[in-house]
């Protein structure tokens, strides 16, 4: 007996709760690492966790997971969830969808099919989004080993808290908490909506996700001398601003003549001294860059970054260049495709093969784990923003090829790989 869309009327309420653990102040929803507002939605989520009967725990950099029992010993965790964390002023789906979806869809196979074969858990990734610390996916980083706990003692916010110290403050961090590290994982499946329009422009409900782009991340900082507005000529400034600013048109042109799928990204970007009749002395701004291929994206990276260089001396401006993340494109498991691929099918659901523009905890689960990932649609495309929506009944249609996909990998006889 399948589990259908009908089984997840709770889910639209439960990611309006989850909405509401917020900062203040401003629209959409803004959750940043270890913030009041992160720990208390991730102990809101560990509550309905318990009252859904599963095993709660949080590990030491504060990734929780609850957890149903199998009955095979020694069977390797069926694993699926995202990120608790947002984007500032983000939307109400991105990363809590998946724990939402994941915690119901677990606690629905329990109540109709009972113990699993093997250990079958949701996980809510404590960070993805790098929104808060200059890093990106501390959580799922800490359990596959890309990071660990005591990378955070030299990365501070912007108002010079390090992560270890705000790490603590949430109440992790301690040696008598559970190592992050995993070793233990079967599969991971993650359902997110799709962060882009491809799905609503080609009428289709569940996006299969083949790959996902790598990723490069920059910040840059440069120095010139601040100086009076009015009294400066042009040809004797050395302004920082104006420096940026040819970085970014460079940046812009070298992404268009490159061409899809590569796209490139200013998304942050400081003046000092910010001040209308001064020449801004120092400029700090960000570079995202991403594509499908590795060997491209290094390319386009490192020109993009020896022309910043040059534009910086030709304007007697000092350039510091500091990379805070790197990800290579990853291709998701092509068993468990099929997998997804099929339940949809068997529930009569329109899907599609398609590649990821955005990142995700699942390409770092690959690389300890067969990992795969499925979308449904965002409408109008739009993402990190309060505009972000997806309809209530896609909302329950991914979550139930999500729970009948971990059905087949749980409650099944077959072996993992």
């Amino acid at each position: 007996m399948d589990i259908g869309a009908d089984d997840f009327a709770e889910l639209s309420p439960l990611l309006e709760e989850l909405a509401g653990f917020s900062e203040s102040g401003g629209p959409g929803v803004t959750r940043l690492l270890y913030t009041k507002a992160w720990l208390d939605a991730q102990m809101f989520l560990a509550e309905r966790m318990r009252s859904c009967g599963l095993e709660v725990r949080f590990d030491r950099v504060g990734n929780l997971y609850g957890r149903l029992a199998g009955s095979m010993p020694g069977a390797s965790v069926v694993l699926t969830g995202s990120h608790i964390d947002t984007v500032r002023a983000g939307g109400r789906f991105d990363g809590a969808y998946g724990i939402a979806a994941g915690l119901l869809a677990v606690a629905r196979l329990k109540e109709v099919y009972g113990t699993p074969v093997r250990p079958l858990e949701v996980v809510s990734f404590c960070e993805e989004e790098g929104s808060r610390f200059p890093l990106a996916y501390w959580g799922s980083g800490n359990v596959s080993g890309m990071y660990a706990e005591r990378d955070g003692s030299g990365i501070f916010d912007h108002e010079g808290i390090s992560l270890e110290e705000a790490m603590r403050e949430a109440g992790f961090g301690l040696s008598s908490q559970p190592d992050s590290r995993r070793s233990d994982i079967g599969a991971f499946v993650e359902l997110h909506i799709e962060q882009g329009v491809v799905l609503e422009r080609m009428g289709r409900r569940i996006g299969l996700v083949e790959s996902i782009v790598g990723q490069r991340r920059y910040s840059l900082t440069l120095s010139g001398k601040p100086n009076h507005a009015g009294t400066t000529p042009m040809k004797m400034r050395r302004d920082a601003l104006a420096g940026a600013a040819e970085i970014m048109l460079e940046l812009e042109e070298r992404a268009w003549h490159a061409g899809d799928p590569l796209v490139a990204t200013v998304g942050r970007i400081e003046a000092t001294p910010n001040t209308p009749n001064v020449i801004a002395g120092e400029v700090r701004f960000t570079l995202d860059i991403r594509h499908d291929d590795e060997l491209e994206l290094e390319r386009f990276s490192q020109g993009v970054l020896d022309a910043s260089r040059f534009i910086a001396e030709s304007r007697q401006l000092t350039l510091d260049i500091r990379s805070w993340l790197q990800t290579a494109p990853v291709q998701m498991d092509s068993q468990l495709v099929k997998v997804l691929q099929g339940v949809s099918a068997g529930m009569g659901i329109t899907s599609r093969r398609m590649a990821s523009g955005a990142g995700h905890d699942a390409q770092v689960l690959a690389g300890i784990c067969p990992s795969a990932m499925l979308f449904v649609q965002s409408r109008d495309g739009i993402s990190h923003s309060p505009e972000e929506y997806t309809m209530p009944e896609h909302l329950q249609e991914g979550a139930a090829v999500l729970a009948n996909c971990l059905r087949q990998l749980a409650y099944g006889e077959e072996g993992l790989r």
